[in-house]
């Protein structure tokens, strides 16, 4: 490891206990009750807030409370139960693939396998890495929009691709840290660090963050 990675790392690693401090019940914001509640609920997410998902699961599982009749269902039924979420019918269409690819291929369990759940319809990296940590305890790095911006914001990479930032952080904090570190940017990010005006005059973090001043003081 090279000096100015070292540094970098004592950096991020003095932001994250600040985090920590300032975030101590940061968490996922989905409610669920299973792994397959999870990933529903995270394919959902795109593009629609985690209180409207969460007011649309308890109503789709309620009417297909298993696999089997998830992936039984009409596209148009669930169309109808998630339609505030937003892109509906992608949504909806890949919800019943997914449960029919989970029955057939991986044994009627969700997969704590990274390499399995991104084959899964509208599951990419971040989707997977939501559900391998907190359904399963498996540490990921949750690269959304909140996560990415306050990534390059603190200088942790300068990268705009989602996979790029989460192999740029993965060499600044323990592994075991990602699946907490990427609850407490996201709560950063939707508390303080906004994408326009962010709070720099209160953030904890303004003496450390090279960004600071950016926003109001």
């Amino acid at each position: 490891m090279s000096p100015k990675i070292t540094a970098e790392a004592s950096s991020a690693r003095s932001i994250y206990r600040i985090l920590t401090k300032e975030y101590p019940d940061a968490k996922c914001e989905l409610d669920f009750n299973s792994p397959l509640e999870l990933l529903v609920a995270t394919v959902l997410s795109a593009q629609c807030t985690d209180v409207r998902v969460n007011a649309v699961t308890p109503v789709l599982f309620n009417r297909f409370p298993t696999l089997e009749t998830l992936a039984a269902a009409k596209v148009s039924e669930v169309e109808e139960i998630i339609y505030s979420t937003g892109f509906f019918r992608s949504k909806a269409k890949n919800i019943k693939e997914l449960a029919n690819k989970i029955l057939n291929d991986f044994g009627g369990e969700v997969p704590n396998d990274l390499a399995k759940l991104i084959t899964l319809p509208g599951v990419g990296r971040k989707t997977a890495n939501v559900v391998l940590g907190n359904a399963f305890g498996i540490p990921g790095l949750t690269v959304d929009t909140h996560f990415g911006r306050l990534s390059r914001r603190f200088g942790w990479s300068t990268a705009t691709d989602p996979v790029k930032v989460e192999n740029d952080v993965a060499k600044l904090i323990p592994e075991k840290e990602w699946t907490l570190l990427s609850h407490k940017l996201i709560w950063h990010g939707r508390r303080i660090c906004h994408s326009r005006k962010p709070e720099c005059g209160i953030c904890p973090l303004a003496k450390l963050c090279p960004s600071a001043g950016i926003g109001r003081t």
